[in-house]
């Protein structure tokens, strides 16, 4: 069974977040949701960051806002995916300096990267890396972007 694991700097990221944990349930994935702090719990993050894939972890989901170290730091330690969620907290730079620390990131340390709260992408990416190996997953998606056409095509529709 896959398993994603979504993390978060701090409780105040969980309504972005919470976008993530919901699409991976559309898509029948299992998720284990937690906070590691990169700044305030650095043996946590090690830790997690560590033993993840140890736990049956395939992709893990970090968001984090400010300097967000987090998903970086974990995909520095960690040998699966990683996909960075910049959050923009209360304080940050109209969210610039969550997406640039995330983004930029030295050779030899990827993290994907999605937009400013975009947490409902990091769980359709993550459900897309899983699909890549697993059939069933693979199906849900197909039918979810599906669904995504078919509405284009009924507004459209609608329009006329």
């Amino acid at each position: 069974m896959s398993k994603v694991a979504i993390i978060m700097g701090s409780i105040s990221d969980m309504p972005v977040m919470q976008d993530a944990i919901a699409i991976l349930k559309e898509f029948g994935i299992t998720t284990e949701v937690d906070i590691v702090s990169a700044h305030r719990t650095p043996e946590k993050l090690f830790d997690f960051s560590t033993n993840a894939h140890k736990r049956g972890i395939n992709v893990i989901i970090a968001g984090a806002g400010g300097a967000a170290h987090l998903p970086g730091m974990v995909a520095s330690m960690s040998p699966l995916p990683v996909i960075g969620v910049p959050v923009k907290s209360s304080n940050s730079i109209d969210g610039w300096d969550s997406v640039l620390s995330i983004l930029q990131m030295p050779g030899g340390v990827p993290v994907a990267t999605v937009a400013l709260n975009g947490a409902k992408n990091a769980g359709i990416l993550a459900a897309q890396i899983i699909g890549s190996q697993d059939n069933s997953v693979l199906s849900k998606i197909t039918d979810y972007k599906e669904g995504l056409k078919q509405a284009v095509l009924k507004a459209s529709e609608d329009l006329k």
